[in-house]
């Protein structure tokens, strides 16, 4: 039950509202609590957490274990059925795909109503888009969205709307932070490409070549910073050594477009290239190809998308690693988050997913089934 509501609807049974609170402190069927759980998930004084507990039990609605512990009764729903808006990225890409999917998955277990919406990586859909779901008086919005010049932009709608909300991968102002832990991540990627570079080439690159996502602003830089300090970390980079930065806009395309340019013009052999995002990563690598100099080059994305994995398996490919954000398991994360702001718990400004390096050595491990998902992708 959201709070929120409380204080504003004369027509409330505050008994009901505070019943429903302690219902919501069981947070999965299985769960089992004490008082003093209880007490600390509500914020309830002692004696009132007791009496509705002990109600509670005589109704029906919890199951006593033990002498001193409660469990949800099995016929009691946990929630209230939210409504949730999902602006979606809309690259068309698997990451932005297993996000959705995810989601809608948790939510659907999770009894929550989704609504979803397409930002298309269009800065003026996206605000169209936060104008629509905030007139679809929505209980929480989670936005993905990549472009810092709107973010304060659609985080004021959402905040002039009194409607908390969640912002992926790309922080905007008042909104609860989801995603990478872009400098961890960044240097994971550096880390393996100076590696390689030491086992491969001596440790003496001619060329480090950095594919940036400049429009996302300065916290996805800071994988680019990330990449930097993991190649000076493992190894002495030569003073001979041009360091290069693209600005590949997070797409294939453009990122084809612009290391294709780049290369009538450098000459350089044995190139790091690290880049934003697998998409980026990939653009790159095909130019390369293109030109010839496949072999001049070892690249490392981000994300470990679908399309990179299938890469990695293609032999002798020079995309000899991604560092994994396992978006597929975004879902269950962002309803979690968003369930403790709707109950009015204390969350941290930012909540960082895990980073793995994914390999032509791991990616089977991590990833035994993209067979089956290459199946039922459209064509």
């Amino acid at each position: 039950m959201s709070e929120k509501a409380e204080p504003s609807n004369r027509y409330l049974v505050k008994s009901l509202v505070h019943a429903a609170r302690i219902l919501d402190a069981f947070e999965s069927p299985g769960d089992v609590l004490r008082l003093r759980d209880v007490v600390t998930r509500t914020g309830f004084n002692k004696g009132m957490c007791f009496r509705l507990i002990y109600t509670l039990h005589e109704c029906g609605f919890l199951d006593k274990v033990g002498e001193n512990h409660y469990r949800l009764a099995s016929e009691v729903r946990r929630r209230r059925l939210y409504r949730i808006g999902y602006a979606a990225q809309g690259q068309h890409s698997s990451f932005d795909r297993e996000v959705r999917e995810g989601l809608q998955r948790a939510a659907e277990r999770e009894q929550v109503e989704l609504i979803t919406v397409d930002n298309r990586y269009q800065p003026k859909i996206a605000l169209r888009n936060a104008d629509f779901l905030i007139r679809e008086h929505v209980d929480l919005v989670i936005e993905f969205q990549s472009d810092e010049v709107i973010a304060s932009a659609i985080a004021s709608k959402y905040l002039e709307a009194n409607i908390p909300f969640i912002a992926i991968d790309i922080p905007h102002p008042g909104g609860v932070y989801f995603g990478a832990n872009n400098y961890k991540a960044g240097l994971l990627a550096g880390r393996y490409l100076g590696r390689w570079a030491k086992k491969s080439w001596d440790g003496e690159p001619e060329e480090i070549l950095l594919i940036e996502l400049q429009r996302a602003g300065s916290l996805p830089q800071a994988r680019i910073r990330g990449i930097m300090a993991g190649i000076e970390e493992t190894i002495r980079i030569p003073e001979t050594c041009r360091s290069i930065s693209i600005d590949g806009d997070g797409q294939f395309q453009t990122a084809l477009e612009r290391v294709r340019k780049h290369l009538r013009t450098s000459k350089s052999k044995r190139i790091l290239v690290g880049a934003a995002n697998d998409s980026s990563a990939l653009g790159a690598l095909r130019a390369f190809e293109e030109a010839g100099r496949a072999n001049d080059c070892v690249v490392v994305g981000q994300n470990a998308e679908q399309e990179a994995r299938a890469e990695m398996r293609t032999p002798r490919s020079r995309l000899i690693a991604s560092v994994g954000y396992f978006p597929e398991k975004y879902g269950d994360g962002l309803l979690k988050l968003a369930f403790d702001i709707l109950a009015g718990k204390a969350t941290s400004p930012a909540v960082f997913t895990n980073h793995q390096v994914i390999s032509p050595e791991n990616v089977d491990h991590f990833y035994p089934n993209d067979s089956l998902l290459s199946m039922r992708l459209p064509a």
